[in-house]
């Protein structure tokens, strides 16, 4: 009897051991498209206080047909809780760039309507408490990221375009609570360049990065004005797309680099003190086109990085994650997606250690582009695949641009491979090697020629914009 309670007491031990660890360490897993039958965008996502997400972005599916904001809210698994599509007059294209959930439970995105910035706070249903819009019909400016402040107001980055300017600069501005203008703040010396991420440091000021052709990074105090500026970056072009303060009080920015790595553009981290000074940078990527949009600190001290690859994954462009050592050095990569294009817009450690990816997906969903939400455990996994692969033909590879001639004197020709749909408002910039913006135009079609002759000899980036995703190519100018 005794031999027979110790067996039972062992055995039940050994199923406990069995089973309380796979509880602790259960983490939901899925991915999950939104959107109707037009394009659909998500730009930003974050977990919020109830275990859910909020994800904000762009939709021609729903609201007005040039475009609105999109928020979805979703439970812990995915499943949609609510949708809302805001925006400002029918004619205006309207794009959410950035979303977070505020102190009272709500919402505040941010990002452009018109040639305008578009701030928009949301109560914890989305329903609109208020709208805010910062700029002028003589400029054009857009909201690239928002936060709130530890005032209970919020800060926003991104750039204006001063009516009769030459080019764009990084623009700031501080409201308070109820989104009305406090200040706001250029930064000289950046000519071309605008606010790709802003974060409110320790200290009260604000750490801001970007790009002019190199990665740049400012610090400001609590008014916004300047500490100091930092720059990264080699011969060719490099941007800054997100920065996060690091528990040491240094910073770590992601974007991308034609200076240094394997391919054409590499994903770019760097790792700086609290001066701003480079600790180290890393370069990852294939022989194509890879692109970091998103950085976190991990619990552990390493990072998590999101972006886009053509180098590796199922075709066309993939998400792709990137999970880290605090060096840098690379643990593991995931890679999501199907046969088109599809791309991360940002990544959010969650509560349960696993991570949370806002993107734009070409390859499932209803139909056009539609947001993609992926939520992995914390090695990257997803153990529940999406829905079925659109069944529209299978699309050309990743997106590509090329000009020709190259070096180039009188005029040039840009082709878009392949055919880039309107709905996604592409944009064509032409920076100088200084970060200046010589030309903006909007692009109609997929080949058109461009005259050169007022381009003074030197080197030169050509940036494309489409629908959240970059495509550079670096143009030789010589007469």
């Amino acid at each position: 009897m005794y031999r027979s309670r110790i067996a039972f007491a062992l055995a039940m031990a050994a199923l406990a051991a069995i089973l309380v660890p796979s509880t602790l360490t259960a983490q939901i897993t899925f991915q999950r498209t939104y959107g109707g039958p037009a394009d659909d965008i998500g730009n930003s996502a974050q977990q919020t206080t109830d275990g859910g997400f909020i994800v904000c972005g762009y939709s021609k599916s729903f609201g007005h047909p040039h475009g609105d904001f999109y928020l979805v809210k979703t439970d812990s698994f995915g499943d949609t809780l609510w949708t809302r599509a805001y925006g400002e007059g029918s004619q205006n294209e309207n794009w959410a760039n950035s979303v977070e959930q505020t102190t009272d439970g709500g919402y505040v995105v941010a990002g452009y309507t018109g040639n305008e910035v578009y701030l928009v706070k949301t109560s914890a249903d989305g329903d609109t408490l208020w709208t805010r819009t910062f700029g002028d019909t003589l400029s054009d400016s857009e909201g690239k990221a928002v936060r709130q402040t530890f005032d209970g107001g919020y800060i926003v980055t991104g750039y204006i375009w001063p009516g009769g300017a030459d080019s764009a600069g990084v623009w700031l501005v501080k409201t308070d609570v109820n989104g009305d203008t406090l200040w706001t703040r250029t930064y000289g010396g950046l000519t071309g360049a605008d606010g790709s991420s802003v974060q409110q440091t320790a200290d009260s000021g604000y750490v801001i990065t970007g790009g002019t052709g190199d990665v740049y990074l400012i610090k400001t105090d609590a008014q916004g004005d300047t500490l100091w500026t930092r720059t990264f970056g080699g011969g060719s072009d490099d941007y800054g797309e997100c920065v996060r303060q690091t528990t040491d009080g240094g910073y770590v920015i992601a974007g991308f680099t034609g200076s240094f790595g394997a391919g054409m553009m590499d994903v770019y981290l760097i790792r700086t003190d609290a001066h701003g000074d480079t600790l180290w940078t890393r370069a990852y990527g294939g022989t194509d086109e890879d692109l970091a949009s998103s950085v976190q600190q991990t619990t552990d001290g390493g990072y998590i990085v999101a972006g886009r690859t053509s180098s590796f994954g199922a075709g066309g462009g993939d998400v792709w994650l990137i999970r880290t050592n605090a060096n840098g050095d690379t643990l593991w990569t995931r890679t999501f997606g199907g046969t088109a294009n599809d791309a991360s817009g940002s990544v959010q450690q969650t509560k349960d250690g696993g991570y949370v990816i806002a993107g734009i997906t070409d390859s499932y969903g209803a139909g056009g582009a539609d947001v993609y939400l992926i939520k992995t455990d914390s090695l990257g996994r997803v153990a529940v695949a999406v829905a079925e692969p659109k069944t529209t033909p299978t699309r050309a590879p990743a997106l590509s641009l090329s000009c020709v001639p190259n070096p180039a004197s009188g005029s040039i020709t840009i082709s878009l491979s392949p055919s880039i749909p309107l709905s996604l408002s592409p944009v064509l910039r032409i920076y100088d090697s200084q970060g200046r913006m010589v030309l903006s135009r909007d692009v109609s079609t997929s080949s058109f020629p461009l005259s050169t002759s007022a381009l003074p000899s030197g080197t030169y980036f050509i940036r494309l914009d489409a629908g959240g995703r970059h495509m550079t190519q670096r143009l030789i100018v010589q007469h």
